[in-house]
């Protein structure tokens, strides 16, 4: 159980500060006595992928720094009777990053696509140079312009859709071009 402690100390420290504790500040954030106890302590949680150490020796989050615990399912429909258990963890990452040097976030402006879920102010997480099928929600620059819309082909012609009926589709005059797709959209209550 100490050990739980001290990975939520560390973690705590990084959210706070935006960066890894040094050795020595572990010593102080644990209580650990010696330097040695804060590199065996460093080692088992390199071993658990808690932590990792780049290339230069310095700690970073590891896979399992970020996880979030699955602690069942919530009824959507008539409400029913559910007990909390813990069923998994995931990394919000691995779950939603696929290509990470191609994925980037666009915060959202406007009400054309609110029938998808995608309301003024959310996040998108869209993934660059993925291919666009049909149905896909998708940044793209229509006659010099930026837009999110529902990618669409119909008789050959390619087209953008909005998700909203006071919204007329985009034919492009000149050129469309698909920068991403979208993979997500984050919503902050």
């Amino acid at each position: 159980m100490k050990k739980e402690n001290y990975i939520n100390k560390i973690k705590q420290f990084f959210s706070s500060h935006k960066r890894m504790p040094s050795y020595g500040e572990i010593m102080n954030l644990t209580g650990l006595k010696s330097r040695n106890s804060v590199f065996k302590l460093v080692n088992k949680m390199v071993s658990l992928n808690v932590l990792e150490k780049d290339k230069t020796g310095k700690i970073i989050p590891g896979k399992s720094f970020r996880e979030i615990k699955i602690l069942g399912t919530v009824e959507a429909g008539f409400p029913s009777p559910a007990e909390e258990e813990l069923i998994d963890t995931m990394s919000l990452d691995e779950f939603l990053i696929g290509n990470k040097e191609a994925t980037y976030m666009l915060k959202v402006s406007g009400d054309s696509m609110i029938d998808a879920g995608i309301m003024q102010g959310d996040i998108v997480l869209v993934e660059r140079g993925a291919e666009a099928k049909e149905g896909n929600i998708v940044i793209a620059r229509v006659d010099e312009e930026w837009t999110i819309k529902y990618f669409r082909k119909k008789k050959g012609k390619v087209f953008l859709e909005p998700a909203n009926k006071k919204y007329k589709p985009i034919l492009p005059k000149q050129d469309l071009e698909i920068a991403a797709v979208v993979k997500a959209v984050i919503r902050k209550y």
